[in-house]
């Protein structure tokens, strides 16, 4: 493996994650305060956590960041593009948005760029980044090409793995495949999975710029 990282490096790759559904507001709070200590590029949270989380952050590096159309994707267009704005609204810096998994499987690409495209212009008229959640699990080589160009066509920010919430997570070679497709032009998150620095790395050497994980402090403290 080429890649070599500090800590502190490693650091500013991860996005510290808690989407659980039973989270307390005790355990997102321990989230913060894990992401301070080791000044993480974000904390990642359910959108109902962002005023808090925000508050939490403050004064800090850290960016808080949420989910939409979250886990499922099959939410309507108009209800993701609401949430979005709400949450940037109520503090968040970054939305990671899953597009349409039924949607992309049935081969109606014309349906996901729009769905993506109507999110990245609200997202972006707030001056913020977005990721565009593919939930590689679910597809074939060929639709998650087709998920990174329909997100490429419409101007998102980052194209990403998966939520955490399926079958599986972030494999290598979907990470590089998706490197393959999007080139210099998005970036890439791989998400899920991910348990150890060793784990880490490969994500980067295969072409992630961007790390979802639950498993920070486990990561980084080894």
């Amino acid at each position: 493996m080429k890649t070599s990282l500090t800590t502190a490096e490693l650091a500013k790759y991860l996005d510290h994650t808690n989407l659980k559904p039973n989270a307390t507001k005790a355990d997102i709070q321990t989230t913060c305060e894990e992401a301070i200590k080791y000044q993480t590029a974000s904390v990642c949270v359910n959108s109902y956590w962002i005023p808090f989380v925000t508050e939490a952050l403050k004064g800090s590096s850290v960016k808080p960041i949420t989910v939409v159309g979250f886990p499922l994707g099959a939410t309507n267009t108009e209800t993701k593009v609401y949430e979005a704005i709400t949450a940037i609204d109520q503090g968040a810096e970054e939305i990671d948005m899953v597009l349409n998994i039924g949607q992309l499987i049935a081969g109606n690409q014309e349906y996901v760029t729009a769905d993506i495209s109507a999110v990245a212009a609200a997202v972006h008229a707030k001056g913020k980044l977005l990721k565009v959640i593919l939930e590689t699990s679910y597809l074939t080589d060929q639709q998650i090409v087709m998920g990174c160009q329909s997100a490429m066509a419409a101007k998102a920010d980052y194209v990403k793995t998966s939520t955490g919430f399926s079958e599986s997570g972030a494999k290598v070679k979907d990470v590089s495949l998706m490197r393959k497709t999007v080139g210099d032009k998005l970036g890439v998150k791989a998400s899920g999975d991910i348990h150890s620095r060793k784990e880490a790395l490969e994500m980067i050497e295969a072409g992630a710029s961007r790390l979802g994980v639950s498993a920070t402090v486990a990561i980084l403290s080894e």
